[in-house]
């Protein structure tokens, strides 16, 4: 069995989980979220906590059960705290700004680069070199920062770029020169 898949998700109060078929409704203080799982996992809503069983040990559902029981979990915990992910950006000139519900990028492009949120996304700009993206889908918010994060990815050479606050990039050295 998965370790993972057989951990039980505590729901905390204020969340309303409610399963139609294979589809599941989390619903919290900040928001609801809906997903179609895999028709073959089962899942069991119990009281206080909902649990994910697999109908057999072959290898697809054995690599089903702690996915399934994974999103249930971040579902869960979206739609308490939400989720949030940090990007600094880094060179000289780099900067962004807010306008509306939009960020604009200047990263060293003939043109600023304007990144629209989809629907459930937040963006904040603490500082000019500093973006925070927010939501409760974990998928979602981790999937509009790495757009971002490709706009302009840090090179190796003077580390330029926008990265992860938690990233740490390989650097290479340059050229050595010619010998004598």
């Amino acid at each position: 069995m998965s370790r993972i898949g057989r951990k039980p998700i505590a729901i905390p109060s204020g969340v309303d989980v409610t399963l139609n078929g294979n589809v599941i409704t989390v619903k919290g203080p900040k928001g609801t979220l809906t997903r179609e799982l895999h028709k073959d996992m089962k899942v069991v809503v119990d009281g206080g906590a909902v649990s994910v069983e697999r109908p057999s040990d072959d290898k697809l559902h054995r690599s089903l059960h702690g996915t399934t029981r994974s999103v249930i979990a971040n579902m869960v915990s979206g739609v308490t705290e939400g989720f949030s992910k940090s990007l600094e950006l880094v060179g000289v000139g780099y900067r962004v700004n807010k306008q509306g519900d939009k960020i604009v990028l200047n990263v060293g492009y003939s043109h600023p680069v304007e990144i629209v949120p989809d629907k459930g996304i937040e963006f904040e700009v603490p500082s000019q070199t500093k973006i925070v993206v927010k939501g409760i889908d974990k998928e979602l918010v981790g999937a509009t920062a790495a757009k971002i994060r490709a706009v302009r990815e840090p090179e190796p050479y003077k580390g330029k770029g926008i990265k992860y606050e938690d990233e740490r990039i390989l650097r290479k050295e340059g050229k050595a020169g010619k010998k004598k």
